[in-house]
């Protein structure tokens, strides 16, 4: 080969180098400076992307329904409180009012309000029935004598109860369901005094019913009892004409020492009102029904039924 030839050769082979040096170089420099990424690896790049979107999303309505329901939860706990709040305080008040026999203008309306709940949410019916449970369990405990001596006084007034003229506009002011769970609560009260009624009857008592009512309406009020199954009872007491302008008090205490002296034996009273179960007793079991409706309905009245 000449050396023109061996000249143009080195030339050609140097030009070559130098070519592929400068693309290797230029291709070495658009990968470090771009970034390079397949359609797969993409489609998981964003797929990861959605999927923590979606997971922020989740937390943030978890977070505001978990704080949404601790502010309810508080709410819930201080209107509680409220109610268990108001609550003892009218317990207290009541045995307060049947105490001191207060007139209904001194009574918190708020108790009233209250005592219509207890009824309405059943309360009432609870109530009554763990103190029948009471009664019966204790006089279920020893028999009577078989002269005849010992006996129950029961409050004559709670089997017909009877709701005064001058309350019916508050009845009227009560809704439907309301005015069914009162007379329902009335119905069950019949029911349970009679059923206790009977079992007295049938363990060997005697029973001596005692009335506020006056003796002229002996008849309509005996009519009533038979009609609402109070058969057999040892004697129904009621106001004579001098005893009309008695407090209630002292004329049912005056009858319970008039018993006693003809030498009965009481060995227990039964009643929802405090007249009948406070005076001067001697071994003598007191049990009280409840009675929250004494409070929205039963208000002191005179001897016409008028409203004192």
């Amino acid at each position: 080969m000449s050396a023109y030839a061996h000249q143009m050769e080195r030339e050609f082979s140097a030009h070559g180098l130098s070519s592929r040096g400068g693309s290797e170089m230029e291709s070495r420099y658009e990968v470090e400076s771009g970034f390079y990424m397949t359609s797969f690896a993409a489609m998981i790049f964003m797929g990861a992307l959605v999927t923590v979107g979606v997971l922020f999303i989740t937390l943030l309505i978890a977070l505001t329904v978990m704080l949404q329901s601790c502010q309810n939860r508080s709410k819930g706990v201080i209107e509680i409180q409220k109610l268990n709040d108001d609550y003892n305080y009218c317990k207290i008040f009541a045995i307060y009012a049947e105490l001191n026999n207060l007139r209904q203008i001194e009574f918190p309306t708020i108790c009233m309000s209250l005592a219509m709940q207890h009824i309405i949410e059943s309360q009432y019916g609870r109530d009554l029935n763990s103190t029948m449970w009471l009664v019966d369990k204790y006089f279920d405990s020893f028999m009577p004598l078989n002269d005849g001596l010992d006996v129950v006084l029961m409050d004559l007034d709670e089997f017909l109860p009877s709701i005064p003229p001058y309350a019916y506009p508050l009845m009227h002011r009560l809704n439907q369901h309301s005015h069914h769970c009162f007379e329902e609560a009335k119905h069950l009260k019949q029911r349970l005094l009679l059923r206790l009624y009977i079992k007295l009857q049938t363990r060997g008592w005697s029973l001596i019913l005692l009335s506020r009512r006056p003796e002229t309406l002996r008849n309509a009020t005996i009519y009533h009892l038979t009609s609402a199954g109070y058969k057999g009872w040892l004697s129904v007491i009621m106001r004579l004409n001098d005893e009309m302008e008695m407090d209630d008090r002292q004329y049912l205490s005056k009858r319970r020492m008039v018993l006693q002296k003809e030498g009965f034996r009481i060995s227990g009273i039964i009643s929802s009102q405090m007249d009948s179960l406070t005076g001067p007793f001697s071994e003598q079991h007191i049990f009280k029904l409840p009675n929250p409706m004494y409070y929205c309905f039963n208000l002191p009245v005179n001897n016409t039924g008028e409203q004192k």
